[in-house]
């Protein structure tokens, strides 16, 4: 690496580490703790990059942006935040920095995405502005999250919602798809026109999809669950998109089954498929994002707060149940139960037996996607496997499926043994062929409920 960078975060150890890294790679590097003072070097032609925290004491690194833009409109500028919800990303966007990435940051991520901004002339286009997102629109989105998938998904909404290609959105039911469908829309140019959730009934008869079209003057259109549809609302849309004209709106479809299973049985149609599918987006389940899951917890806590009283908090205990629930409902189900646990708990503080007394009246399992009748078990895991891959469009997913997998499949296996054997886990242990105390481990890490009873088998 070849270069000065300019480095700007209130934190002393950050700043260190990151003089460190560049150094030791071959930049020079100057570090501050000021953007009046970042701005003083870009002003007098410092600097070939700028690594910038957000929230600093003297002013919003995100504000800074367009300042050093207009200053040097070829200065790349990499965003780092601890911030860790879809807006940093998308203000992000919105002020053309080169890069954004979450704290805590990795290393030798950033520092490949610093060799990469130092190496390439960043594309200006300082004539094209968008109006500022309003705090209306962003209080109450809980699009939420530091874990890597969250913060990959951020960039990617970023990154599409200005351009017109069609974007397919899928997920489990609950994981927020018309949520990111509508922060694409409400924080694209397209924001001051119509956003158009189009129904089956909506397609309905021969004016149906022209109406649509004109309800969405040049907007979005949503097509939500589009699996669900039957094949003549299918070939409505299909007609629909071919119609389009320069100003269409732009389109967006969500979908909690497999379409491309659909697709390969005959149950949605090819050419709609990949229509819809310029651009695919998959929403992660809460299950691969736990570390979230508490960030979550405390933002649905302060919303509810304002609807009640507010000041409650969680203990840790309750916290730890939580954060080790398989919340099948996903965020929906999260939303909803911290919703009752604040009506419901009449302390400051939520305990653990609390969160017990409403989780013990929710469902515990998780969705299944399984085979055909008759269809050797590592078939049918090789065909779900198949589809997963197939459905990131050529992009792989996110870190950690090895881990991932053998959860879905070690957590039925245990469960269904432990039924079996009426929760004696002695002879679970020897039903599977592991160690007790390897049993006993598993039994905590997945969260597994074990109840003894006699079983006749």
């Amino acid at each position: 690496m070849d270069g000065t960078v300019l480095v700007a975060d209130d934190d002393r150890t950050i700043r260190t580490v990151l003089t460190q890294a560049l150094t030791r790679a071959g930049c020079k590097v100057h570090a501050t703790s000021s953007l009046v003072t970042l701005m003083r070097w870009v002003e007098e032609g410092k600097g070939d990059l700028v690594i910038s925290d957000v929230v600093m004491p003297d002013g919003n690194g995100l504000e800074t942006l367009p300042k050093i833009t207009e200053e040097r409109p070829g200065l790349p500028v990499i965003v780092i935040s601890a911030q860790n919800t879809i807006m940093t990303a998308i203000q992000a966007a919105e002020a053309e920095a080169y890069d954004y990435l979450p704290k805590p940051f990795d290393l030798p991520d950033l520092m490949k995405r610093a060799a990469r901004a130092l190496e390439t002339k960043r594309r200006v286009n300082v004539a094209k502005r968008i109006e500022p997102v309003t705090p209306r629109e962003t209080d109450d989105l809980p699009l939420v999250g530091r874990t890597s998938v969250m913060q990959a998904l951020y960039r990617l909404v970023a990154r599409v919602m200005n351009t017109d290609l069609p974007v397919l959105i899928t997920g489990e039911s609950g994981t927020g798809k018309s949520l990111i469908a509508r922060a694409i829309h409400d924080f694209s140019d397209r924001r001051t026109l119509p956003f158009v959730v189009a129904t089956a009934s909506d397609l309905e008869g021969v004016d149906g999809p022209s109406s649509v079209v004109a309800r969405a003057r040049g907007g979005s259109i949503l097509f939500d669950e589009v699996g669900d549809l039957d094949a003549e609302a299918q070939a409505r849309i299909v007609r629909m998109l071919d119609s389009f004209s320069d100003t269409a709106p732009r389109v967006m479809a969500t979908s909690q089954g497999d379409l491309m299973h659909k697709m390969e049985t005959g149950q949605f149609r090819q050419d709609l498929f990949y229509r819809l599918g310029g651009v695919s987006i998959t929403v992660p389940s809460l299950r691969e994002r736990v570390d979230d899951i508490p960030l979550l917890a405390e933002h649905f806590l302060g919303r509810s707060d304002r609807d009640v009283s507010g000041g409650r908090r969680f203990s840790s205990g309750a916290m730890d149940l939580i954060r080790a629930y398989s919340w099948p409902g996903n965020v929906r189900q999260l939303e909803n139960t911290i919703r009752r646990l604040v009506v419901t708990s009449s302390e400051e503080e939520i305990g653990r037996k609390e969160v017990e007394l409403v989780l013990g009246n929710q469902p515990e399992i998780e969705p299944f996607v399984g085979g055909g009748e008759g269809e050797k078990l590592s078939t049918s895991v090789a065909k779900h496997l198949r589809r997963h891959f197939d459905l990131h469009g050529g992009v792989l997913p996110s870190p950690g499926l090895y881990q991932r997998i053998l959860r879905e499949v070690e957590m039925p296996l245990i469960e269904i043994a432990l039924d079996a054997t009426g929760g004696n886990q002695a002879k679970c242990a020897d039903l599977l062929g592991i160690n007790r105390n390897t049993l006993r481990k598993k039994i905590t890490d997945l969260d597994i409920r074990v109840t003894r009873r006699r079983k006749l088998m």
